[in-house]
């Protein structure tokens, strides 16, 4: 299993982590799945009242979906499967709330879950990056989420230059995206301690407040979510051209 959950009886803290640090914390569909079970299982679990989540080792949080993962598509155009479009807190009805601990590399499919975490810690060697226009594949699920928590521009710019940028640290705090910035290696235990001070609340204050926040900008997210399945369809280019471009990847990448 490649993901580990750990739960503080003390704190009412549990920490989710993708363990998979020799692929960069990638998720395979099993982890996926794992993931949703996850969550839906905290809403039975009285003793957690609040959850980090974040990633093995200080290379990476998560780079997305494996690239060796195999998901059947239907043959109609008007839909996709979407494997990672259930691997969020808030897509598994979970209203307990999210702090996200970041370190290293945070990109593409890492977005399902920054997306819906109530807020980021991360430490100074975290980067951002959406690598989808690059490979010839339309950034719909991820910039929706990412739109909902980062300045327009910004986030239009990140998912526009694909590989060639990466957000710092510093510059996703000076953006709003990051909401406390760690020496490296230390956004974990940044991340436990302010859950812990949240955990520490009345729950049902704390479930509603986060229920009250969501609901500001819900309305918006699940109507853009909505189109999302039909622009990946219309906008993908097919797999073995991807591959080709994903093969020939180089070059660096500007980091801002």
């Amino acid at each position: 299993m490649s993901i580990t959950v750990a739960r503080d009886k003390e704190t009412g803290v549990a920490v989710v982590t993708l363990d998979r640090p020799e692929k960069h914390n990638a998720l395979t569909l099993d982890m996926a799945r794992d993931l949703a079970s996850v969550w839906r299982e905290f809403r039975y679990d009285d003793e957690v009242r609040a959850a980090v989540v974040t990633g093995a080792g200080e290379r990476a949080f998560c780079t997305g979906i494996d690239r060796a993962a195999e998901v059947p598509q239907p043959s109609s155009p008007y839909t996709i499967d979407d494997p990672l479009i259930s691997v969020g807190p808030k897509a598994n009805d979970l209203w307990k709330p999210v702090v996200a601990a970041v370190e290293g590399m945070a990109c593409g499919g890492a977005f399902y879950l920054l997306g819906e975490a109530e807020f980021l810690v991360a430490g100074e060697g975290a980067t951002f990056f959406d690598p989808h226009t690059t490979y010839g594949m339309v950034s719909a699920f991820e910039t929706v989420h990412m739109a909902q928590r980062m300045p327009f521009g910004e986030v239009a710019r990140m998912a526009l230059t694909g590989t060639a940028e990466r957000i710092s640290a510093r510059r996703a705090y000076e953006t709003g995206l990051v909401s406390e910035l760690t020496a490296t290696g230390e956004a974990l235990e940044a991340a436990r301690r302010v859950a812990a001070v949240i955990a520490s609340h009345p729950t049902e204050a704390v479930q509603g407040t986060v229920r009250a926040l969501w609901s500001v900008k819900e309305a918006a997210r699940a109507q853009a979510l909505a189109h999302a399945p039909h622009l990946v369809a219309l906008g993908n280019l097919p797999a073995e051209r991807q591959a080709e471009l994903f093969t020939r990847r180089g070059g660096g990448h500007r980091l801002r």
